[in-house]
């Protein structure tokens, strides 16, 4: 198949793209690299600061528009899967749509249905819009709130659910959002991970002393997803246990430098209000990094885990993550074996090339054989 994968978020596409290659897939990834973090890409496709920098990449994206025809599947890291206005961004959908066979798209990360849901019908105890009935009332997640409720991005993220062939979404939490509204056409499918090692059992032996911890602060967002909580958590544990624990901090670096600051720890502190770990710390748990933050049922049961369960879930609360990383601190042997496990929980469920054999499956059963949609020609 010739597939065209448009935007990235956190490496989803770039990942994806080794595992479909691996397949015998031709793969062409376009992107901007997810800003500052310069994920692989084919094309890359950025946008300058200013005025000018915004006429030059409009400029740029309608000149490549031609060269992104002519493909089996097409799939969309979101809605907002350029960085133009949601007005200008509908017309190119459109292109695309008319020109290519089938378009999928990715439910990945901040859209409509994310914030909708979330502060309407609330199908999730806590999120990053709500603890239970209660909706947060801190400055991004009311922005986000004002930036696509009754807005042009809420229209196009409408047109584009309604009239693509199929929804992906990469966790429980997107799922559950769009499942209510699309149901017929919206699947579940694990972030693609590449394995940094496929022998689990080769961690052994006594644990590190001390505990080393990890935390990845993004700027800005800090306080919207928790890691404000979780940092103030283990600045507490370690003054309490100076000796028996070593904290790292990485904050807005390239994600190359992010995982040469990770490597060696012990464990990772993820956001405070997901369900499931993201694209981070499962690239942290497949170098046997244990993940404290989202392991809910939920998580374990969308992917039909009955026995491997390696993730320290936390609640969303600064108490719940300090008696987590205290209760490590104090059983320190159970470190090495979640280690351990963490690995064999990519091996399983989020192996790049297992993963991008469910996209394949997906894609050739979902949706229409041959182009058309909303705005075929008629």
């Amino acid at each position: 198949m010739k597939i065209l994968l448009i935007g990235e978020y956190s490496n989803v596409h770039a990942t994806l793209a080794e595992g479909l290659r691996a397949l015998g897939q031709h793969v062409t990834v376009v992107s901007n690299g997810d800003f500052w973090k310069t994920y692989p890409r084919d094309i890359d496709l950025s946008r300058k600061p200013g005025k000018r920098g915004g006429m030059a990449y409009l400029a740029h994206t309608i000149a490549l528009l031609p060269k992104l025809t002519g493909y089996d599947v097409v799939q969309l890291i979101n809605p907002m899967f350029l960085e133009l206005k949601a007005q200008r961004i509908a017309p190119i959908y459109k292109f695309l749509r008319k020109h290519n066979k089938k378009v999928f798209l990715g439910a990945f990360g901040m859209d409509y249905y994310w914030v909708h849901e979330n502060i309407t019908r609330k199908p999730l105890r806590y999120s990053d819009f709500n603890i239970g009935d209660t909706l947060r009332t801190d400055d991004v997640a009311r922005r986000e709130q004002r930036d696509w409720i009754g807005t042009a991005k809420e229209r196009l993220n409408k047109m584009i659910a309604a009239d693509c062939d199929g929804i992906i979404a990469g966790l429980y939490e997107y799922w559950v959002c769009y499942k209510h509204v699309h149901p017929g056409k919206t699947t579940f499918i694990p972030y693609p991970i590449k394995p940094k090692t496929t022998h689990p059992e080769q961690i052994k032996g006594q644990p590190n002393q001390p505990l080393r911890l990890f935390i990845g602060i993004s700027k800005g967002r800090s306080a919207y997803k928790g890691t404000d909580v979780m940092l103030a958590a283990a600045k507490a544990i370690k003054a309490k246990y100076p000796n028996k624990i070593d904290l790292r901090i990485a904050e807005g670096v390239p994600f190359e430098q992010y995982a040469q600051m990770m490597n060696g720890s012990d464990a990772i502190l993820d956001q405070l209000y997901s369900y499931t770990p993201s694209m981070n710390p499962l690239e942290a748990m497949s170098r046997g990094i244990i993940c404290v933050g989202g392991g809910e049922p939920e998580n374990y049961e969308i992917l039909g885990d009955k026995d491997l369960k390696p993730i320290i879930n936390v609640q969303p609360s600064y108490d719940s993550v300090c008696k987590a990383l205290e209760g490590m601190v104090n059983q320190p042997e159970e470190t090495v074996r979640l280690k351990s496990e963490s690995i064999e929980y990519i091996l399983r469920y989020h192996h790049y090339i297992k993963v991008a054999q469910q996209y394949l499956d997906f894609y050739q059963t979902t949706g229409k054989t041959s182009s058309g949609g909303l705005f075929a020609k008629q």
